[in-house]
């Protein structure tokens, strides 16, 4: 993938959500970490529709996770209106992301570079910058 340089990564799961910046090329990405927002997942409605009947006895949908993705998408978004975000690149596990993308403004996905649907989090930054470049 050609990631520019300056271009921001989110990199998302249920739990967590750190920001980087591509310092490297584009086709040879170097992440430096740049900010790890505080966020305040507030929509816990969220996700409530990727519960069905089984999913709900079985508790396998996590309104608290799908309510943090719904929380980036939202710090993404208003990053986006306010003009400090460039490019960006977000990372996140398919269910996440899946959820991020329900809550994507217009600003973020004029943005948007591309989308990593993969658990990444916690991975060294070279197997992050390698998975970028062969996605």
């Amino acid at each position: 993938m050609k990631l520019p340089h300056k271009a921001h990564v989110a990199m998302v799961d249920g739990e967590n959500f750190t920001l980087f910046r591509n310092t490297g090329q584009a086709f040879e990405p170097k992440l430096s970490k740049e900010e790890q927002p505080e966020l305040n997942p507030t929509n816990f409605s969220a996700g409530v529709r990727h519960q069905d009947d089984v999913g709900k006895k079985l508790g396998r949908t996590q309104l608290d996770e799908l309510a943090h993705g719904a929380a980036a998408a939202e710090w993404l978004n208003s990053k986006a209106i306010a003009g400090t975000l460039g490019d960006v690149l977000i990372i996140a596990d398919p269910k996440t992301l899946g959820e991020m993308r329900q809550h994507y403004h217009v600003e973020l996905k004029e943005r948007l570079v591309g989308e990593i649907a993969k658990t990444l989090t916690g991975e060294p930054l070279a197997n992050i910058e390698k998975a970028i470049a062969s996605a």
